[in-house]
């Protein structure tokens, strides 16, 4: 059976989708000079190729799989089965929108005012149609790249994607509308998702990337606490679900184990030490398999 051809993202989410792999139990290691990366998995093959290529390079076989933007599938019109979202991206785990931005003194409030206007951007077709939704004719020009610097000397507004939207601010530009939300995904060539061994190989992938995401932001906790004060314990943990209560060798004293999120640990570490908790040990998740 030839490996699974799996094309990794190159540019903004390549260290991202790296680390992420890392998490999830597979090395991948990139060469500056190369474009094959290794993996230490002989039923996969990596390749690089830049997230706004790979729905198309997957819709032909090139490749039988790839991480990319749902964004980039919808702007090539690419004909591929989406197996999954892998919410994470250049800086943080989250969607990212693709937004209508014009100069913070533009007298644009809504897409209805830009008729007859310039409008640059890297995603013509997503922004062609969201302007036809709202009956809207503008010139939707391609924009190579820096494109918060086009307005307003060259273009009236801009569509542009974000995460914290901090870049916008910087150069004082206001939102005016989300144009589309976006968030990795992992797509499939149709041939290759019909193929048993292909589709179970990506399906386990997936699985495991999926659990590393789980656990990027939660950790463990563990402590000891006497029954009697256990209801006061349970009180103040947030659970995943439940949290496993085992007892020990003394039938008086129990140990919780749970998963929280790992911004409420330090909320909560006193609160518990004051519910009696004792050898309360915090420790890091590799993944989460809900």
């Amino acid at each position: 059976m030839s490996p699974l051809k799996l094309g990794i993202p190159k540019g903004s989410l390549q260290d991202a989708t790296v680390d992420l792999f890392a998490r999830a139990g597979w090395k991948i290691v990139v060469s500056s000079r190369s474009y094959v990366p290794s993996i230490d998995d002989p039923e996969i093959e990596c390749l690089l190729v830049r997230a706004q290529e790979m729905a198309r390079y997957v819709e032909t076989g090139a490749l039988d799989a790839g991480i990319t933007g749902h964004d980039w599938v919808v702007e090539t019109d690419a004909a591929v089965e989406e197996l999954a979202e892998l919410v994470y991206a250049k800086q943080r785990l989250a969607r990212v929108r693709w937004v209508l931005a014009v100069p913070e003194d533009s007298l644009v409030r809504h897409a209805r005012d830009l008729a007859g206007k310039v409008i640059a951007t890297e995603v013509v077709r997503i922004t062609e149609k969201y302007l036809a939704r709202h009956g809207v004719t503008s010139r939707v020009e391609f924009s190579w790249g820096a494109t918060e610097v086009k307005v307003p000397r060259l273009a009236d507004a801009i569509v542009e994607v974000t995460e914290t939207g901090s870049s916008l601010r910087a150069n004082r530009l206001r939102i005016v509308d989300t144009v589309l939300e976006s968030a990795t995904v992992f797509i499939m060539n149709r041939a290759a998702a019909a193929d048993t061994w292909r589709r179970e190989k990506a399906e386990n992938l997936i699985l495991m990337l999926q659990g590393a995401i789980a656990a990027a932001s939660k950790v463990g906790l563990l402590l000891n606490v006497k029954r009697d004060d256990l209801p006061r314990v349970l009180d103040v943990l947030p659970a995943l679900k439940k949290p496993t209560i085992s007892t020990l060798s003394d039938p008086d004293w129990v140990a919780v184990n749970t998963i929280i999120e790992e911004a409420v640990v330090r909320q909560i570490l006193p609160k518990l030490k004051a519910a009696n908790a004792q050898g309360i040990v915090e420790y890091p998740l590799n993944k989460i398999v809900l």
